[in-house]
């Protein structure tokens, strides 16, 4: 069974811990499963993309990640 947590989607965070300590963003999406968050703008990292239909071309993406929830404190 998760965990209920506090942190809802849509709610105002900002990171405590690790390398966006600081920043500040709104929640995307909650694993509680996990114990996870995405908060817009931050932890961003740039994926491959592999050509499609829609994107002949190909490259890079921006994407944030999943930070743990204990990094994150509600404003």
């Amino acid at each position: 069974m998760a965990i209920k947590y506090k942190i809802k989607k849509g709610d105002d965070v900002k990171i405590i811990a690790g390398d966006d300590k600081g920043k500040e963003g709104k929640v995307l999406k909650v694993f509680p499963k996990k114990g996870q968050v995405i908060v817009a703008g931050c932890k961003i990292v740039k994926k491959t993309v592999k050509p499609t239909d829609d994107n002949p071309k190909g490259g890079f993406e921006n994407k944030e990640m999943p930070i743990d929830i204990s990094n994150v404190a509600k404003v």
